[in-house]
């Protein structure tokens, strides 16, 4: 096991570190749901900055309850459940309750873009079961939930540095990509 600490002009490297906010948690339950952090927002810019810090900080939580909502989207249709549940193993171990990142030959993966794959592959497989219609709805139904909470739910007890608030779910678009704090050795 390795040293925590380190001494004055020791230089560590250990291949296996990567940034902190390459990670992703999820958060408790009863945290997201608070009934004392629910408030209108002030106005327009409020609730997007309310919506980008809840989107980044609840992440996880937002990703069970979309794929909840799609789940039951699909409960008449058997076969399109079955490859939902296919893909829910591959959300499980990829996404949902990974602590370490996806790594492809020695090289990590960004947690966006393992969402991003994940919900392309989720939706296009599900589409190919002829349920394209209630994908969408599902789509439509959890994208409203998530938008109307992320917009309610107050920022102010969270408790985070905001590092999560620059790279998180909506820092996709327009970011340089995330780079490991540490150097990776060949093999």
């Amino acid at each position: 096991m390795p040293s925590t600490s380190t001494t004055y002009g020791t230089i560590t490297s250990n291949p296996t570190t990567f940034p902190s906010h390459a990670k992703h948690t999820r958060r408790p339950w009863p945290e997201l749901f608070s009934l004392s952090s629910f408030c209108l927002p002030i106005s327009a810019g409020d609730a997007k900055a309310r919506i980008k810090i809840n989107l980044s900080y609840f992440r996880v939580n937002y990703v069970i309850i979309a794929l909840t909502i799609l789940f039951l989207t699909l409960l008449w249709h058997p076969t399109s459940m079955i490859v939902f549940l296919i893909t829910f193993i591959f959300w499980w171990f990829l996404y949902l309750f990974n602590d370490n990142p996806v790594v492809i030959f020695n090289r990590p993966v960004d947690d966006n873009v393992v969402l991003g794959v994940l919900s392309f592959a989720t939706v296009l497989l599900l589409v190919l079961t002829h349920v394209g219609i209630n994908v969408l709805v599902g789509l439509i139904i959890g994208v409203v939930v998530v938008g109307i909470h992320a917009a309610f739910r107050g920022t102010e007890d969270l408790g985070f540095l905001g590092e999560e608030e620059e790279n998180g779910l909506l820092s996709v678009v327009g970011s340089q990509p995330l780079r490991p704090t540490s150097g990776y050795n060949r093999i």
